[in-house]
Protein backbone atom coordinates (compact mmCIF):
# COMPACT_ATOMS: atom_id res chain seq x y z
CA UNK A 1 0.00 0.00 0.00
CA UNK A 2 2.96 2.47 0.91
CA UNK A 3 4.59 2.05 -2.47
CA UNK A 4 1.55 2.16 -4.16
CA UNK A 5 0.59 5.61 -2.56
CA UNK A 6 3.80 7.06 -3.02
CA UNK A 7 4.40 5.93 -6.56
CA UNK A 8 0.52 7.31 -7.24
CA UNK A 9 -0.55 4.05 -8.48
CA UNK A 10 -3.41 4.09 -5.72
CA UNK A 11 -4.65 7.32 -3.98
CA UNK A 12 -5.33 8.43 -0.88
CA UNK A 13 -8.98 10.09 0.66
CA UNK A 14 -9.70 12.44 3.23
CA UNK A 15 -13.61 12.30 4.61
CA UNK A 16 -14.15 15.98 6.47
CA UNK A 17 -12.18 18.95 5.21
CA UNK A 18 -12.95 21.15 7.68
CA UNK A 19 -9.64 22.82 10.01
CA UNK A 20 -8.15 19.18 10.58
CA UNK A 21 -9.37 17.57 7.19
CA UNK A 22 -7.79 20.56 4.89
CA UNK A 23 -4.30 20.99 6.42
CA UNK A 24 -3.86 16.64 6.49
CA UNK A 25 -5.44 16.77 2.49
CA UNK A 26 -2.61 19.05 1.52
CA UNK A 27 0.19 18.18 2.87
CA UNK A 28 -0.59 14.76 1.62
CA UNK A 29 -1.38 15.98 -1.88
CA UNK A 30 1.84 17.74 -1.92
CA UNK A 31 3.88 13.97 -2.01
CA UNK A 32 0.74 11.78 -3.30
CA UNK A 33 -2.24 11.60 -4.97
CA UNK A 34 -5.32 12.86 -2.73
CA UNK A 35 -9.01 13.12 -3.12
CA UNK A 36 -10.35 15.61 -0.96
CA UNK A 37 -13.80 14.71 0.05
CA UNK A 38 -16.84 17.07 2.11
CA UNK A 39 -20.58 16.93 1.64
CA UNK A 40 -20.85 20.69 1.75
CA UNK A 41 -20.79 21.28 -2.19
CA UNK A 42 -20.38 25.41 -1.70
CA UNK A 43 -17.39 24.08 0.51
CA UNK A 44 -15.48 22.09 -2.15
CA UNK A 45 -16.38 24.97 -4.38
CA UNK A 46 -14.12 27.78 -2.34
CA UNK A 47 -11.39 25.11 -1.84
CA UNK A 48 -11.44 24.50 -5.56
CA UNK A 49 -10.74 28.29 -5.58
CA UNK A 50 -8.03 27.64 -3.35
CA UNK A 51 -9.94 29.22 -0.36
CA UNK A 52 -9.75 27.52 3.28
CA UNK A 53 -13.08 27.87 4.35
CA UNK A 54 -12.38 27.80 7.79
CA UNK A 55 -9.77 31.16 6.92
CA UNK A 56 -6.68 28.71 8.67
CA UNK A 57 -4.91 28.67 5.62
CA UNK A 58 -3.70 31.36 2.88
CA UNK A 59 -3.97 30.80 -0.95
CA UNK A 60 -0.18 29.30 -1.37
CA UNK A 61 -0.91 26.60 1.13
CA UNK A 62 -2.63 24.87 -2.06
CA UNK A 63 0.57 25.16 -4.30
CA UNK A 64 2.13 22.45 -6.09
CA UNK A 65 -0.70 20.12 -4.98
CA UNK A 66 -2.29 16.75 -6.73
CA UNK A 67 -5.44 17.23 -4.99
CA UNK A 68 -9.02 16.50 -6.22
CA UNK A 69 -11.94 18.29 -4.22
CA UNK A 70 -15.38 16.72 -4.54
CA UNK A 71 -18.93 16.09 -3.06
CA UNK A 72 -19.24 12.74 -5.10
CA UNK A 73 -19.00 9.85 -3.25
CA UNK A 74 -18.26 8.07 -6.56
CA UNK A 75 -14.85 9.62 -6.93
CA UNK A 76 -13.93 7.97 -3.32
CA UNK A 77 -13.89 4.36 -5.37
CA UNK A 78 -10.77 5.48 -6.72
CA UNK A 79 -9.25 5.70 -3.26
CA UNK A 80 -7.47 3.03 -1.07
CA UNK A 81 -6.23 4.85 2.23
CA UNK A 82 -9.29 6.70 3.38
CA UNK A 83 -8.88 9.35 6.69
CA UNK A 84 -12.16 10.21 8.15
CA UNK A 85 -11.60 13.44 10.12
CA UNK A 86 -14.99 14.89 10.89
CA UNK A 87 -16.48 16.65 14.06
CA UNK A 88 -17.31 14.49 16.83
CA UNK A 89 -19.88 17.02 18.89
CA UNK A 90 -21.88 16.70 21.80
CA UNK A 91 -25.80 17.26 21.68
CA UNK A 92 -28.18 19.24 24.17
CA UNK A 93 -27.51 17.08 27.11
CA UNK A 94 -23.66 16.07 26.53
CA UNK A 95 -23.96 13.20 25.17
CA UNK A 96 -21.66 12.37 22.12
CA UNK A 97 -23.23 12.99 18.84
CA UNK A 98 -21.86 10.24 16.46
CA UNK A 99 -24.04 11.14 13.47
CA UNK A 100 -20.91 12.98 11.82
CA UNK A 101 -18.98 9.72 12.58
CA UNK A 102 -21.23 6.96 11.59
CA UNK A 103 -22.42 9.37 8.77
CA UNK A 104 -18.92 9.48 7.05
CA UNK A 105 -18.29 5.66 7.94
CA UNK A 106 -21.28 4.87 5.81
CA UNK A 107 -19.32 6.82 2.89
CA UNK A 108 -16.26 5.34 3.18
CA UNK A 109 -18.65 1.91 3.52
CA UNK A 110 -19.74 2.13 0.06
CA UNK A 111 -17.14 2.31 -1.35
CA UNK A 112 -14.42 -0.07 0.80
CA UNK A 113 -12.65 -2.77 -1.33
CA UNK A 114 -10.93 -5.38 -0.34
CA UNK A 115 -7.42 -4.47 0.55
CA UNK A 116 -8.56 -1.09 1.35
CA UNK A 117 -7.11 0.98 5.12
CA UNK A 118 -9.47 3.08 7.00
CA UNK A 119 -7.66 5.18 9.64
CA UNK A 120 -9.76 7.65 12.02
CA UNK A 121 -8.63 11.13 13.29
CA UNK A 122 -12.09 11.73 14.97
CA UNK A 123 -11.82 12.19 18.80
CA UNK A 124 -13.79 9.58 20.37
CA UNK A 125 -13.80 7.51 23.26
CA UNK A 126 -12.12 4.14 23.65
CA UNK A 127 -12.93 1.33 21.81
CA UNK A 128 -15.94 3.40 19.05
CA UNK A 129 -13.43 3.01 16.66
CA UNK A 130 -13.78 -0.81 17.01
CA UNK A 131 -17.14 -1.14 18.69
CA UNK A 132 -19.50 1.97 16.66
CA UNK A 133 -17.49 2.10 13.11
CA UNK A 134 -15.89 -1.27 12.18
CA UNK A 135 -19.52 -3.35 12.21
CA UNK A 136 -20.67 -0.41 10.07
CA UNK A 137 -18.28 -0.56 7.28
CA UNK A 138 -18.46 -4.17 7.54
CA UNK A 139 -22.13 -3.95 6.87
CA UNK A 140 -21.78 -2.07 3.79
CA UNK A 141 -18.89 -3.07 2.00
CA UNK A 142 -19.57 -6.87 3.03
CA UNK A 143 -15.97 -7.41 3.82
CA UNK A 144 -14.19 -8.50 6.53
CA UNK A 145 -12.46 -6.73 9.63
CA UNK A 146 -8.74 -7.37 9.34
CA UNK A 147 -9.30 -10.28 6.51
CA UNK A 148 -10.28 -7.58 3.68
CA UNK A 149 -9.95 -4.57 5.07
CA UNK A 150 -7.36 -2.79 7.85
CA UNK A 151 -8.52 -0.34 10.29
CA UNK A 152 -6.01 2.38 12.24
CA UNK A 153 -6.68 5.32 14.52
CA UNK A 154 -4.53 8.40 14.27
CA UNK A 155 -5.97 11.46 16.47
CA UNK A 156 -5.84 14.93 15.30
CA UNK A 157 -3.69 17.36 17.12
CA UNK A 158 -4.37 20.47 14.91
CA UNK A 159 -4.32 23.49 17.33
CA UNK A 160 -6.71 26.04 15.33
CA UNK A 161 -4.82 29.65 14.63
CA UNK A 162 -1.75 28.47 15.53
CA UNK A 163 1.02 29.00 13.35
CA UNK A 164 3.92 27.18 15.48
CA UNK A 165 2.32 23.64 16.28
CA UNK A 166 1.50 22.59 12.66
CA UNK A 167 0.85 19.11 11.24
CA UNK A 168 4.25 18.14 9.82
CA UNK A 169 6.11 19.70 13.49
CA UNK A 170 3.94 17.67 16.28
CA UNK A 171 4.52 13.54 16.93
CA UNK A 172 1.86 11.60 14.89
CA UNK A 173 0.39 8.73 17.15
CA UNK A 174 -0.58 6.28 15.13
CA UNK A 175 -2.35 2.51 15.85
CA UNK A 176 -3.87 -0.24 13.86
CA UNK A 177 -5.33 -3.32 13.88
CA UNK A 178 -3.19 -5.45 14.02
CA UNK A 179 0.88 -5.59 13.40
CA UNK A 180 1.03 -5.24 9.29
CA UNK A 181 -1.70 -2.55 9.96
CA UNK A 182 0.54 -0.56 12.22
CA UNK A 183 3.55 -0.35 9.94
CA UNK A 184 2.06 0.58 7.04
CA UNK A 185 -0.03 3.30 8.70
CA UNK A 186 3.08 4.71 10.30
CA UNK A 187 5.20 4.23 7.04
CA UNK A 188 2.10 6.29 5.42
CA UNK A 189 1.96 8.97 8.06
CA UNK A 190 5.82 9.42 8.07
CA UNK A 191 5.09 11.18 4.33
CA UNK A 192 3.94 14.68 6.06
CA UNK A 193 5.05 14.30 9.76
CA UNK A 194 8.45 15.57 9.72
CA UNK A 195 8.23 15.15 13.56
CA UNK A 196 8.27 11.52 13.60
CA UNK A 197 5.11 9.11 14.64
CA UNK A 198 4.28 7.16 17.94
CA UNK A 199 3.06 3.73 17.38
CA UNK A 200 0.93 2.80 20.15
CA UNK A 201 -0.14 -0.70 21.32
CA UNK A 202 -3.71 -0.69 20.39
CA UNK A 203 -6.44 1.56 18.33
CA UNK A 204 -7.89 1.82 22.16
CA UNK A 205 -4.62 3.07 23.66
CA UNK A 206 -4.65 5.63 20.81
CA UNK A 207 -8.20 6.77 21.37
CA UNK A 208 -7.68 7.05 25.26
CA UNK A 209 -4.68 8.88 24.58
CA UNK A 210 -6.23 11.89 22.36
CA UNK A 211 -9.10 11.84 24.71
CA UNK A 212 -6.79 12.55 28.04
CA UNK A 213 -5.14 15.19 26.54
CA UNK A 214 -7.97 17.62 26.25
CA UNK A 215 -9.45 16.31 29.58
CA UNK A 216 -6.35 16.95 31.42
CA UNK A 217 -6.49 20.75 30.00
CA UNK A 218 -9.93 21.15 30.74
CA UNK A 219 -9.44 19.69 34.90
CA UNK A 220 -6.54 21.66 35.39
CA UNK A 221 -8.59 25.20 33.74
CA UNK A 222 -11.16 24.23 36.11
CA UNK A 223 -8.84 24.14 38.77
CA UNK A 224 -7.59 27.72 38.05
CA UNK A 225 -11.63 28.88 37.77
CA UNK A 226 -12.49 27.35 41.25
CA UNK A 227 -9.21 29.35 42.76
CA UNK A 228 -10.71 32.24 40.60
CA UNK A 229 -14.13 32.33 42.37
CA UNK A 230 -12.15 31.83 45.63
CA UNK A 231 -9.47 34.13 45.26
CA UNK A 232 -12.26 36.90 44.35
CA UNK A 233 -13.82 36.39 47.49
CA UNK A 234 -10.92 36.83 49.10
CA UNK A 235 -10.02 40.55 47.34
CA UNK A 236 -6.95 39.06 45.56
CA UNK A 237 -6.30 38.86 42.17
CA UNK A 238 -5.91 35.47 40.73
CA UNK A 239 -3.06 36.54 37.76
CA UNK A 240 -1.19 37.99 40.79
CA UNK A 241 -1.57 35.01 42.75
CA UNK A 242 -0.43 32.79 39.81
CA UNK A 243 2.39 35.02 38.54
CA UNK A 244 4.02 34.78 42.09
CA UNK A 245 3.55 30.80 42.34
CA UNK A 246 4.81 30.49 38.78
CA UNK A 247 8.24 31.18 40.44
CA UNK A 248 8.77 27.64 41.39
CA UNK A 249 10.07 25.64 38.75
CA UNK A 250 7.76 23.00 39.06
CA UNK A 251 4.76 24.68 38.87
CA UNK A 252 1.64 24.00 36.18
CA UNK A 253 1.36 27.24 33.86
CA UNK A 254 -2.61 27.40 33.58
CA UNK A 255 -4.65 30.09 33.86
CA UNK A 256 -8.62 30.82 34.15
CA UNK A 257 -11.36 31.63 31.79
CA UNK A 258 -13.98 30.18 29.32
CA UNK A 259 -13.18 26.73 27.93
CA UNK A 260 -15.30 26.61 24.41
CA UNK A 261 -14.80 25.11 20.84
CA UNK A 262 -15.17 21.67 19.42
CA UNK A 263 -12.12 20.06 21.61
CA UNK A 264 -11.32 21.07 25.40
CA UNK A 265 -15.18 21.71 26.03
CA UNK A 266 -16.52 18.65 24.40
CA UNK A 267 -14.16 15.39 24.63
CA UNK A 268 -14.17 15.13 28.30
CA UNK A 269 -17.91 14.24 28.09
CA UNK A 270 -16.76 11.29 25.78
CA UNK A 271 -14.81 9.84 28.19
CA UNK A 272 -17.26 10.48 31.23
CA UNK A 273 -19.45 8.98 28.81
CA UNK A 274 -17.99 5.87 28.22
CA UNK A 275 -17.22 5.56 32.06
CA UNK A 276 -20.14 6.05 33.14
CA UNK A 277 -21.24 2.88 30.29
CA UNK A 278 -18.64 1.55 32.63
CA UNK A 279 -20.11 1.92 35.64
CA UNK A 280 -17.59 4.56 36.73
CA UNK A 281 -18.64 7.62 37.92
CA UNK A 282 -15.71 10.12 36.61
CA UNK A 283 -16.19 12.33 39.60
CA UNK A 284 -12.83 14.60 38.73
CA UNK A 285 -13.61 14.95 34.82
CA UNK A 286 -18.13 15.63 36.14
CA UNK A 287 -16.67 18.54 38.38
CA UNK A 288 -14.15 19.83 35.62
CA UNK A 289 -17.08 20.44 32.91
CA UNK A 290 -19.62 21.79 35.70
CA UNK A 291 -17.19 24.47 36.73
CA UNK A 292 -15.99 25.25 33.50
CA UNK A 293 -19.69 25.33 31.58
CA UNK A 294 -20.60 27.71 34.95
CA UNK A 295 -17.52 30.33 34.24
CA UNK A 296 -19.03 32.62 31.49
CA UNK A 297 -22.61 32.89 33.66
CA UNK A 298 -20.47 33.95 36.47
CA UNK A 299 -18.37 36.79 34.68
CA UNK A 300 -22.36 37.70 33.41
CA UNK A 301 -23.00 37.82 37.22
CA UNK A 302 -20.27 39.75 38.45
CA UNK A 303 -20.11 41.99 36.15
CA UNK A 304 -24.16 42.72 36.90
CA UNK A 305 -22.99 43.03 40.38
CA UNK A 306 -20.11 45.34 39.92
CA UNK A 307 -22.73 47.70 37.81
CA UNK A 308 -25.07 47.37 40.99
CA UNK A 309 -22.35 48.64 43.03
CA UNK A 310 -22.05 51.46 40.82
CA UNK A 311 -25.03 52.68 41.51
CA UNK A 312 -26.03 51.36 37.76
CA UNK A 313 -29.76 51.11 36.86
CA UNK A 314 -29.49 47.25 35.42
CA UNK A 315 -32.81 47.38 33.28
CA UNK A 316 -31.36 48.59 30.26
CA UNK A 317 -28.25 49.36 30.79
CA UNK A 318 -25.11 48.87 27.75
CA UNK A 319 -22.46 46.19 27.55
CA UNK A 320 -20.04 45.74 25.16
CA UNK A 321 -19.07 42.74 24.61
CA UNK A 322 -15.45 42.29 22.78
CA UNK A 323 -14.92 38.72 20.85
CA UNK A 324 -17.47 36.18 20.29
CA UNK A 325 -15.39 33.55 18.67
CA UNK A 326 -13.88 30.33 21.34
CA UNK A 327 -10.10 31.58 21.16
CA UNK A 328 -8.50 34.40 19.75
CA UNK A 329 -7.52 35.02 16.17
CA UNK A 330 -9.94 32.11 14.67
CA UNK A 331 -13.46 32.56 13.38
CA UNK A 332 -14.89 29.86 14.66
CA UNK A 333 -17.66 30.29 16.36
CA UNK A 334 -18.50 26.86 17.22
CA UNK A 335 -19.67 26.27 21.35
CA UNK A 336 -18.40 29.62 21.86
CA UNK A 337 -19.04 30.60 25.36
CA UNK A 338 -19.00 34.36 25.33
CA UNK A 339 -22.98 33.18 24.09
CA UNK A 340 -23.48 32.51 27.54
CA UNK A 341 -22.37 35.84 28.57
CA UNK A 342 -24.61 37.27 26.35
CA UNK A 343 -27.46 35.25 27.15
CA UNK A 344 -27.14 35.88 30.97
CA UNK A 345 -26.65 39.72 30.72
CA UNK A 346 -29.70 39.33 28.51
CA UNK A 347 -32.01 37.71 31.44
CA UNK A 348 -31.07 40.71 33.40
CA UNK A 349 -32.58 43.04 30.97
CA UNK A 350 -29.48 44.33 29.93
CA UNK A 351 -28.41 45.91 26.52
CA UNK A 352 -25.95 44.04 24.80
CA UNK A 353 -23.72 44.95 21.68
CA UNK A 354 -21.28 42.19 20.49
CA UNK A 355 -18.34 42.68 18.60
CA UNK A 356 -15.33 40.66 16.51
CA UNK A 357 -12.89 41.23 13.81
CA UNK A 358 -12.65 37.78 13.19
CA UNK A 359 -16.68 36.16 13.09
CA UNK A 360 -19.17 36.31 10.45
CA UNK A 361 -22.44 38.19 11.57
CA UNK A 362 -24.80 35.49 9.94
CA UNK A 363 -23.11 32.70 11.35
CA UNK A 364 -23.12 33.88 14.85
CA UNK A 365 -27.41 34.63 14.13
CA UNK A 366 -28.08 31.72 12.85
CA UNK A 367 -25.83 29.39 15.77
CA UNK A 368 -26.50 31.56 19.04
CA UNK A 369 -29.46 34.40 17.87
CA UNK A 370 -27.31 37.46 17.84
CA UNK A 371 -25.51 39.00 15.27
CA UNK A 372 -22.44 41.66 15.50
CA UNK A 373 -22.95 45.33 16.21
CA UNK A 374 -21.03 48.56 15.56
CA UNK A 375 -19.12 50.23 18.78
CA UNK A 376 -22.08 53.24 19.57
CA UNK A 377 -22.10 55.59 22.33
CA UNK A 378 -21.39 54.62 25.83
CA UNK A 379 -21.50 51.65 27.91
CA UNK A 380 -22.01 50.91 31.83
CA UNK A 381 -19.86 47.89 31.17
CA UNK A 382 -17.04 46.81 28.47
CA UNK A 383 -16.51 42.85 28.58
CA UNK A 384 -13.01 41.66 27.19
CA UNK A 385 -13.70 38.21 26.17
CA UNK A 386 -11.67 36.99 23.50
CA UNK A 387 -8.25 38.50 23.35
CA UNK A 388 -7.89 38.57 19.66
CA UNK A 389 -4.65 40.55 18.67
CA UNK A 390 -6.59 43.58 17.62
CA UNK A 391 -7.25 43.93 21.14
CA UNK A 392 -4.13 43.48 22.93
CA UNK A 393 -2.75 46.89 22.92
CA UNK A 394 -5.63 49.59 23.27
CA UNK A 395 -5.13 52.49 25.16
CA UNK A 396 -7.16 52.95 28.00
CA UNK A 397 -8.82 55.92 26.61
CA UNK A 398 -10.14 53.73 23.70
CA UNK A 399 -12.33 52.64 26.25
CA UNK A 400 -12.94 55.81 27.94
CA UNK A 401 -14.43 57.14 24.79
CA UNK A 402 -17.20 54.57 24.77
CA UNK A 403 -17.56 54.63 28.15
CA UNK A 404 -20.45 56.13 31.29
CA UNK A 405 -19.06 57.23 34.23
CA UNK A 406 -18.35 54.37 36.40
CA UNK A 407 -17.86 52.27 33.65
CA UNK A 408 -16.83 48.35 34.76
CA UNK A 409 -14.23 47.08 32.58
CA UNK A 410 -14.27 42.88 32.66
CA UNK A 411 -10.33 41.77 31.43
CA UNK A 412 -11.31 37.83 31.61
CA UNK A 413 -8.14 36.89 30.94
CA UNK A 414 -6.69 39.36 32.39
CA UNK A 415 -4.56 40.94 29.52
CA UNK A 416 -5.29 44.67 31.08
CA UNK A 417 -3.62 44.31 34.93
CA UNK A 418 -2.04 47.29 35.97
CA UNK A 419 -3.09 49.17 33.05
CA UNK A 420 -6.65 49.91 33.25
CA UNK A 421 -6.85 53.24 36.28
CA UNK A 422 -9.74 54.99 35.66
CA UNK A 423 -12.16 52.34 35.09
CA UNK A 424 -13.03 49.96 37.46
CA UNK A 425 -10.91 47.12 36.73
CA UNK A 426 -12.29 43.12 37.29
CA UNK A 427 -10.90 40.03 35.63
CA UNK A 428 -11.16 35.92 36.77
Amino acid sequence: MYQELISKKEKLAVIGLGYVGLPIALEFARKISVIGFDIKPERVERMRNRIDPSEELPSEAFDGCDIHFTSEINDLKEARFFIVAVPTPIDNHNLPDLKPLLSATETVGKVLKKGDYVVYESTVYPACTEEDCVPLLEKLSGLKFIDDFKVGFSPERINPGDKDHTLTKIIKVVSGCDAESLEVIAKTYEIVVKAGVHKASSIKVAEAAKIIENTQRDINIAFMNELSLIFNKLGINTYEVLEAAGTKWNFLKFFPGLVGGHCIGVDPYYLYYKAKELGIHAQIINAGRSINDSIAAYVAQQTVKKMIAADKTINHSRVLVMGATFKENVSDIRNSKVADIVYELQSFGVEVDVVDPHADSKDLKHEYGFGLADISGEYDAIILAVNHKEYLDLSEDRFLKHSRKNCIFVDIKGVYRNKIKQLTYWSL
